[in-house]
């Protein structure tokens, strides 16, 4: 304001000026301390200077908290999804601002008449629009704001999810901008809602014409947002240099501390990266270079830009590239290790007994449970389910498919997990057939299970403890009686893990180069079976090894350390051949932050909206949403989503995997969630997790019926003083009042309930109240004496509580009838209704 950065009043958060530019400083605690996002956001109608001043405010304060903020440059209409995340009842533009000379309007005033455009299903926006039926159309929310009465439109294309957080938005201004004052009433179906319907067409006029259609919304596919370049940007003679030097997969070595960087997302995004030893004028120049960059490229002048200041990357950031390490991480439950220093990778152990005590535990280890519950395993021959023999669980062919069912308990009752293992060698069909029977498996079991696609190879930590570290992976061949190839002679496993928990063995090729000095291998012979124990294993490993010894081989087993093998062994591998002896280098991969994305690809693009700072409340019942953990794939399927939705799920998934900026791994594991079903893995990713939410969560209609009667709409006040009826008056109306220009307008409907009350009204000029409909909306004098506003039952007008009490009550209480009561002056009834607790 006036060039001055002036705070705004907290109860205003979310509102926005089109003609003002603001800052948005959010602070949040990590598990390394605290990460800042510093925002500058432009209304569409803001002044250059004001842009200016808002870009050099940025700066400074980017200096002044030591340059760990990641900066962003905001768009009206174009914020990001974590600007969005802040404000999570939805944005609102509204008309005016300094520079354009109109005043802000005061908030908790009624002398208001605008139509809001609510657009959006997870981050809502609505724009101020023109009072008029013209900026109508068939697929968005709107709201008729008139004060004291809220109408909320919701457009025959509209989803319930629209219309959901259209009245969250409703209700949210009702209740920080009105103090609770105002009525909502709700138009699904406008021959459904006459009365509601008259007063817009008074607001508005008679509509001429058809509405217009849905307007889809713009966004980004996966395909776009997967074209990522990297741009280094430097100068050269006086002269800004931009050059392109990679695309992906990026990798983190490709920033150099001294230097600037842009990263392209496909137009949809831009960073700019500023190395730590870069000059303070490369730095300061970060967002005029980013908009330059825009300008050069032809991008909309709208597009996003995120500046990230080295070692104080937004996740976002990170997970464009295909591997990020951080120095000085805390790795697992506490072991700390640096990106320099030589480690082995080691499996972190932990107290399954932890497990239902911290949920967030569980889904860092990805564990259902301690992995003591019972198992039936499947094997897919001739397309059809066949048992495997229970002596023989663990042992998994890669020309075979299988069904592995674990079933535990939780709370006293059984719970699934239906695993889909592919193998490498498996015929098209084999794998189709195995996802065939999975569905008819699952619907035998009342359609609960959580399903989890697992490549060979690739198999989560869940599904190794469940064999108790017997589990053993075969390259080819087949588990079936008559086995196709005779086996090997010489076979050589690797054995990883530590404990029963993690532990796995796989076949590799049987030569020299197959080794590696940190792991056992076991090498079986027709003779001999081999422990050959690498310079860099564990006591731990080598008694894993000893276990699955006996499952690969009958024969006698024989110890060997690195650099003491006989003869023998070197020639069952074909020859002495170099392998990978160095150290294993200790490598944090901070991708796994998780992330939250709302799936649809019904335009025929996939599209996702991602959920910024999710919370189960995220979960849309009508919606697939997908939670990538990086490890894991997490697709979450709502009860009312839709048959074309949940059946693509997956594709959509092996999609999200194909399309990633990073170059993301296509075997990693996809695990499908019901809603109400949801394992351990997945809720502990979630604070605070609510497991009655779906039985006791709001849905959109019972929100709507919470709105008491005046969704049903027995009567509705507007003042009229609000509404200008000299150009337009209904030509036929039950109006009363409308030559009195102080009354009130008093609109009834009579539509047929089914209680069939009959509505009385005793009504008067010098007091907006009427009385309620004959028991209806009747409560105890507990719940409405010395109550806030907060504390009061929905669709209670606090203006009027003792409205609320039963004829008894009020009697008893103020020692008159409410008919005495509302002939008496204002100021009195007022001063009565404080000394009651009722004001």
């Amino acid at each position: 304001q006036n060039m001055k950065m002036v705070p705004v009043p907290e109860k205003a958060y979310g509102t926005f000026f089109e003609g003002d530019c603001y800052i948005v400083l959010h602070t949040k605690r990590t598990s390394r301390g605290s990460a800042v996002d510093l925002h500058y956001w432009i209304g569409k109608d803001s002044s250059q200077d004001e842009q200016g001043a808002a870009a050099l405010y940025v700066t400074q304060l980017d200096s002044a908290l030591g340059g760990s903020p990641v900066q962003h440059r905001e768009v009206q209409g174009h914020e990001s999804e974590t600007f969005q995340s802040y404000f999570r009842s939805g944005i609102i533009y509204k008309k005016g601002g300094v520079a354009s000379g109109f005043k802000h309007v005061e908030t908790n005033m009624y002398n208001i008449k605008r139509l809001l455009h609510v657009k959006g299903k997870k981050h809502v926006s609505a724009t101020e629009v023109a009072l008029s039926w013209d900026s109508f159309n068939k697929g968005d929310v709107f709201l008729l704001d008139l004060g004291k009465v809220l109408i909320q439109w919701n457009g025959p294309s509209c989803s319930i999810a629209e219309k959901s957080r259209g009245l969250a938005l409703a209700r949210s201004i009702r209740d920080s901008e009105r103090g609770g004052r105002a009525q909502i009433g709700i138009i699904d179906s406008e021959k459904d809602s006459p009365d509601l319907m008259q007063i817009m067409r008074m607001v508005l006029g008679e509509r001429r014409g058809e509405l217009r259609d849905a307007i889809p919304d713009a966004k980004a596919d996966e395909l776009q947002k997967a074209n990522v370049r990297l741009y280094h940007v430097y100068d050269k003679d006086n002269d800004l240099v931009v050059q392109e030097i990679a695309t992906r997969p990026l990798t983190q070595d490709l920033l150099q501390h001294e230097d600037c960087y842009i990263l392209d997302q496909g137009g949809f995004k831009i960073y700019v990266w500023r190395g730590k030893a870069s000059s303070p004028e490369e730095k300061k120049a970060a967002f005029t270079r980013a908009v330059g960059f825009i300008q050069a490229k032809g991008y909309p002048s709208s597009t996003n830009v995120e500046v990230i200041n080295d070692g104080a990357e937004s996740a976002m950031f990170k997970q464009l590239f295909q591997r990020w390490t951080e120095k000085n991480e805390t790795q697992g439950l506490g072991k700390v290790y640096t990106t320099g220093k030589i480690a082995k990778v080691e499996q972190v152990k932990f107290d399954t007994t932890q497990l239902h005590a911290r949920p967030e535990l569980a889904a860092e280890q990805r564990m259902v449970d301690d992995a003591s519950g019972e198992i039936e395993v499947w094997r897919i021959e001739d397309l059809q389910m066949q048992p495997v023999n229970p002596k023989t669980y663990g042992q998994f062919y890669g020309g075979d498919c299988y069904l592995v069912l674990y079933t535990y308990l939780r709370s006293g009752r059984p719970h699934y997990v239906l695993y889909m293992w592919q193998g490498r060698h498996a015929s098209v069909d084999e794998i189709t057939a195995c996802a065939l029977n999975a569905i008819e498996l699952d619907k035998k079991y009342g359609d609960e299970a959580v399903q989890v696609r697992v490549t060979m190879g690739k198999e989560p930590r869940h599904f190794l403890a469940i064999f108790k570290g017997k589990l053993v992976i075969y390259e080819g061949g087949t588990s079936r009686a008559q086995g196709s190839a005779p086996e090997p002679a010489i076979r050589l496993f690797q054995v990883r893990g530590t404990d029963e928990v993690n532990t796995k063995a796989t076949e590799v090729p049987a030569r020299a180069s197959s080794l590696n000095s940190n792991d056992v291998f076991l090498l079986a012979t027709s003779q001999v079976c081999y422990l050959w124990c690498g310079k860099g294993c564990s006591g731990d490993e080598r008694e894993m090894a000893k276990m699955v010894a006996d499952i690969v081989s009958r024969r006698d087993k024989h110890t060997i350390l690195e650099g003491q093998e006989p003869a023998e062994f070197w020639e069952a591998l074909g020859g002495k051949a170099p392998y990978a002896s160095e150290k294993r280098f200790q490598e944090q991969v901070t991708h796994y932050q998780p992330r939250l994305f709302e799936c649809s690809n019904q335009t025929g693009r996939f599209i996702m909206t991602e959920v910024v700072g999710f919370c189960q409340e995220d979960l849309d019942e009508d919606d697939v949403m997908l939670l990538d953990t990086w490890e894991e794939i997490f697709l979450w399927v709502g009860k009312a989503s839709n048959a074309y939705e949940r059946n693509e799920a997956v594709s959509s998934a092996k999609e999200y995997l194909k399309t990633h900026p990073a170059g993301r791994d296509l075997a990693t594991p996809i695990i499908l969630v019901k809603q109400g079903y949801e394992p351990l893995n997945f809720t502990g990713w979630f604070n605070a997790w609510d497991p009655y939410k779906w039985s006791d969560g709001k849905s959109y209609e019972e929100m709507k019926n919470s709105l008491g009667d005046v969704s049903a709409l027995s009567e509705i006040k507007v003042d009229l003083n609000n509404i200008s009826l000299n150009k337009r008056t209904p030509s036929t109306t039950n109006l009363a009042g409308l030559n009195n220009p102080n009354s009130s307008l008093e609109y009834k409907s009579h539509v047929n309930h089914s209680n069939s009350n009959s509505y009385s009204s005793n009504y008067n000029n010098n007091s907006s109240s009427s009385l309620l409909p004959n028991g209806e909306g009747v409560y105890s004098r507990e719940v409405l004496m010395h109550r806030t506003v907060d504390e009061l039952p929905e669709g209670v007008d606090p203006t009027k509580k003792e409205y609320y009490l039963s004829d008894a009550d009020f009697h008893d209480i103020f020692g008159k009838s409410k008919e005495e009561f509302y002939q008496m002056p204002k100021w009195k009834q007022q001063n009565e209704k404080k000394q009651c607790g009722l004001f």
